[in-house]
């Protein structure tokens, strides 16, 4: 097992409050959702998300942290060629 070490990070109290809720509603605490984001940016050398000023929907961020909490139970899911092929299988 590697070697841990804690650190600090400064963050607005209502950021992280909203921050754990939601995180909270995927069934991980904030210092994993804060681990896999570490992890995620050197799997990708740089941000884990296109880093730009677009404003995501609710459906969105959503979808973007079910894919993430997907990646860090399975990291190898079972990928499709295209929509007919999944839905396909989804009808099984």
């Amino acid at each position: 097992m590697s070697d841990t070490v804690s650190f600090r990070v400064t963050v607005d109290s209502d950021l992280k409050k909203q921050c754990e809720a939601i995180y909270g509603g995927l069934g991980i605490d904030l210092n994993t959702a804060i681990n896999i984001f570490l992890r995620q940016s050197l799997r990708l050398g740089g941000f884990p998300f296109p880093a730009s000023t677009d404003d995501y929907n609710k459906e969105t961020i959503e979808a973007i942290q079910e894919a993430a909490t997907l990646l860090s139970v399975a990291p190898s899911p079972k990928r499709y060629c295209n929509v007919d092929d999944a839905l396909k299988e989804l009808r099984k």
